[in-house]
């Protein structure tokens, strides 16, 4: 019923209005009305496009629409998030990027990181020109009763005239999971709208999520996967649900909301045209702008476990509340950043953008209080670390930060931005961020070669809860010093033969992780990461073989650790039956042995460790991807060598296996009018 509601609901959001026939038919009578006179051509209506903004003042950045014919099955296996993927294993359970060049750093609310991939961001959001209303409807589904895995999106556009959009977003994500007590349910959605007009540019979005995670600790043995005969006294096959895990009843909650709208007000002139003796175009130019943003987010954390027997066992230590764990975590924020600029291309001369900006945030963050009398012995609470007194359960911060940005977007020759950042009050005071990056095209072999630049050096303040955190399992009280990183690299990418080259560079300092006890900690010396992924695609007729290949290293394993190499290919055939698009064939992810973090589900944190290693375990699936018209569907069946080769240490981390074999379905449709 839950998903019956929802589809009628993203339905109905598909009809169209009146405004937007408007759009696609405006022919009018001499009395503004509409005309009956049927037309003797249908309409033109102009290529749909999309884009993201990127921060901090709100530039435009071209984006793919999401209707490409080929990988629509990737979407419901979680080890494909990347070729080398720490994850609890069920489908919207919390994971981390284990190629460090793609994973983005600590956030300053952590308990959101291991979920980042299933939620919304800013990054993450999208506006659309459609001309006419659009809505992606997608909806995949695998596993019984017991082992259920759903997942029901959709994207809805619609234009109100030529410069106004509306959108709106959902993700329903409900999966029971292969394994006992992993069950997850995520809900997200959102509405956006845009103004472009030739003066007054606006763009808005506000989403909400809410992420409920059961939380099994693991499982008990990791030889109930690799050699489950050992513990069943000769018996070689168990049912996944029936594994035993370390919790039973412990839950996570993470959910949050984001509001932004971002206003830019144009600033130029009226260039007319004679385009005959009596028709005048006039194109407003724009020299500069001002902007205004406005950016609140708000987000919460809960652990909930109710079974004090277990809880006593798992956890090494309770600190305020021996009869259950109710932690709670909170923050918000409102940021304002004020700008102006200098915009590129209203002059032959002008040939880039230059801006300046100031940005005030006020923050604060609430945790769980103190409340127990600590001193009564009967309670048998666990001391505070030394040195940890009261934590305050409130806190409120003001910091702000100055600005400037160059830019160059257009241009086929050399296209570059690169921005710089100062904070000068409160805990941003003294941060420094400046990124930078460079690109060029050159015409090769009737195609392109494309070279990239960048680089990054960003000296900032820890996060607040990673420096002071109070909960019933763990309590801290760190004096981390800011965190300083440089970053640099290139890329090329080569169309003629499909070949894409990255290479970055990485020196960390003051670097955070979190130790084997669970507690955040700072490495007082460097650590250098280098990483080259090579992305190199073959064609022979209708056969493909795609592959990514990343190697990675890093100065030190303690504090970093990574699987050294991480492969994913994937060979398949690409033809057509009539108008039916077909892609068939089998695709595998690899890495090499390592020791992968453990998983912390009191705090959703991923704790180094040095007693278990983990990889070297190819994940392969087989599919029949297809497209017809505007609906796509595919039929899967995921870690389809189970049984066959690679043996059966399929872990991603420690007490966490991966999902079985299990045959997965999808369904996408684009009711584009």
């Amino acid at each position: 019923m839950r998903v019956t509601a929802i589809v009628v609901t993203m339905l109905l959001l598909w009809l169209p209005s009146a405004a937007q026939r408007l759009i696609e038919n405006p022919s009018l009578t001499s009395h503004g009305s509409m005309s009956t006179t049927p037309s003797s051509r249908k309409p033109v209506i102009a290529p749909s496009y999309s884009w993201r903004l990127l921060s901090p003042l709100g530039l435009r950045e071209p984006a793919p629409l999401d209707t490409l014919p080929l990988n629509y099955y990737r979407q419901s296996v979680p080890s494909m998030v990347s070729s080398a993927y720490a994850t609890t294993g069920n489908l919207g359970g919390e994971g981390m990027n284990m190629i460090f060049d793609e994973r983005p750093p600590m956030s300053d609310f952590f308990f959101r990181d291991g979920l980042s991939h299933w939620l919304p961001s800013h990054d993450k959001i999208r506006y659309y020109n459609t001309r006419i209303p659009m809505t992606l409807l997608s909806y995949i589904t695998s596993g019984g009763r017991e082992t259920s895995q759903e997942r029901l999106s959709g994207t809805f556009s619609g234009n109100i005239n030529a410069k106004a959009q509306v959108g709106a977003m959902l993700d329903y994500l409900y999966s029971k999971g292969s394994y006992a007590n992993q069950a997850v349910k995520n809900l997200s959605w959102g509405f956006s709208g845009s103004y472009l007009g030739d003066r007054y540019e606006m763009q808005a979005y506000y989403y909400h999520y809410n992420s409920v995670n059961k939380e099994n600790g693991g499982i008990t043995d990791m030889l109930y996967i690799t050699d489950p005969a050992e513990l069943q006294g000769g018996v070689a096959s168990i049912d996944p649900k029936s594994i035993p895990t370390n919790l039973s009843d412990a839950h996570t909650r993470v959910s949050g909301e984001e509001f932004y709208i971002n206003n830019r007000y144009k600033v130029g002139y009226w260039h007319e045209e004679q385009i005959d003796d009596t028709t005048t175009h006039r194109t407003y130019i724009p020299v500069s702008s001002f902007i205004y943003t406005l950016r609140y987010n708000g987000n919460k954390h809960f652990f909930l476990d109710y079974d004090t027997e277990e809880t006593r066992k798992f956890f090494e230590h309770t600190y305020l509340d021996p009869t259950m764990t109710r932690d709670y975590t909170s923050n918000w924020a409102v940021t304002n950043t004020l700008g102006v600029s200098l915009l590129e291309g209203f002059h032959k001369y002008a040939k880039f953008g230059l801006a300046a900006y100031v940005t005030h945030q006020v923050r604060g963050y609430k945790q769980t209080a103190d409340t127990l009398d600590r001193t009564d012995p009967e309670l048998g609470l666990d001391p505070f670390p030394e040195g940890i007194g009261v934590i305050k359960p409130k806190e409120t911060q003001q910091l702000a930060w100055v600005g400037a940005q160059l830019t160059k977007q257009r241009g086929s020759l050399l296209r570059y931005q690169a921005t710089a950042e100062l904070g000068f009050l409160g805990e941003a005071a003294g941060d420094i961020r400046l990124d930078g990056e460079l690109s060029t095209r050159f015409a090769m072999l009737r195609d392109s070669l494309e070279i990239k630049a960048f680089g990054a050096f960003h000296n900032e303040e820890a996060p607040y809860l990673t420096k002071k955190y109070i909960s019933n399992h763990f309590v801290w009280d760190n004096d981390f010093g800011k965190r300083r990183r440089v970053t640099f690299g290139g890329e090329i990418d080569f169309g003629p033969s499909d070949t894409h080259l990255r290479l970055a560079v990485s020196n960390l300092q003051n670097y955070i992780y979190f130790g084997s006890d669970g507690t955040p900690r700072q490495n007082s010396g460097s650590v250098q990461v280098l990483a080259a992924t090579l992305r190199q695609n073959f064609k022979v007729g209708i056969l493909h073989w795609d592959n990514k290949v990343t190697y990675q290293t890093s100065s030190n394993e303690a504090v970093i650790p990574l699987p050294k190499l991480a492969v994913y290919s994937n060979l398949y055939l690409l033809f057509n039956i009539a108008t039916l698009n077909v892609q068939l064939g089998i695709d595998c992810d690899y890495y090499t042995r390592y020791y992968a973090p453990m998983y912390q589900p009191a705090t959703v944190s991923f704790t180094n460790q040095s007693e278990y290693k983990v990889g070297n375990y190819p994940f392969c699936n087989a599919y029949l991807n297809c497209k017809l018209g505007k609906t796509r569907f595919y039929v899967m069946y995921s870690h389809a060598n189970k049984g066959l080769f690679g043996g059966s240490d399929y872990f991603s981390m420690p007490f966490y296996p991966l999902n079985p074999s299990r045959l997965q379905l999808g369904l996408s449709v684009d009711f584009t009018n």
